[in-house]
């Protein structure tokens, strides 16, 4: 009888330690939304337009991005005369490439990791809504500043951590567990300036990339919020 008590007692301790972790990343949550405008206004935001410099290999290459919430994604890069093109939708996805004069469909795999790039307010805004569960794991340092550490796991068990400045409640890094051609990569974007656009949200005018064998740099000269994106842009030319 003793032990079926310590062991009921250790049940109900343990599910009370969960109940205040669940707690805790929902609150850190709450406040990164807060942080960057709140949950009615980026819930109003239907496209993003951006204007940006991307730096490759020593050369600058102006982009554009093109967002309609959770329909489309569609960035153009103008890279030493040849245009680059990268278009994601909900339901697929094609590309241009360097010495490419035609677009081409994009693998399964590209499509599922490009997915998240689709929601404006990302994978924590409404995560549970989404399917996506969450995990605090502590705080590590970021650069100097510390910051919340937390586990975002996909309903397609796709793995993200993001890194919370425990302050600011600005998003500082996000590491993310990839496929490509069926093999797991490892993508780190590092985020900072975060300023108000005209719309009255918070966003990261720049961010530094860093994939496998390469490392841009992203400095976004112009946002718009709800600019009207013609969605024929999204249709892969034939």
């Amino acid at each position: 009888m003793k032990r079926i008590k310590l062991s009921m007692l250790f049940f109900l301790g343990l599910m009370n330690f969960l109940a205040v972790k669940a707690q805790d990343v929902d609150e850190i949550i709450n406040k990164h939304i807060a942080a960057l405008g709140g949950k009615e206004k980026i819930s109003n935001i239907k496209t993003i337009y951006i204007e940006s410099t991307m730096e490759i290999m020593g050369n600058e290459a102006p982009t554009t991005t093109y967002i309609v919430n959770g329909k489309g994604y569609r960035s153009e890069t103008n890279f030493n005369g040849q245009k680059i093109i990268q278009c994601f939708t909900d339901k697929g996805g094609w590309s241009i490439n360097p010495g490419q004069t035609t677009a081409e469909p994009v693998s399964a795999d590209q499509v599922k990791n490009a997915q998240g790039q689709l929601q404006v307010g990302g994978p924590l805004f409404d995560y549970a809504a989404k399917g996506n569960k969450v995990e605090l794991q502590g705080k590590e340092d970021v650069n100097g500043a510390s910051a919340y550490k937390i586990k975002v796991t996909s309903k397609d068990t796709m793995v993200t951590t993001f890194y919370i400045d425990v302050t600011s409640y600005y998003i500082l890094k996000v590491v993310s567990k990839l496929l490509a051609n069926g093999q797991e990569t490892e993508t780190i974007i590092t985020f900072s300036d975060y300023r108000k656009t005209d719309f009255g949200n918070v966003m990261p005018f720049e961010q530094q990339v860093v994939l496998p064998q390469l490392t841009l740099n992203i400095i976004n000269k112009k946002i718009e919020m709800n600019k009207e994106i013609d969605p024929k842009i999204f249709e892969m030319p034939k």
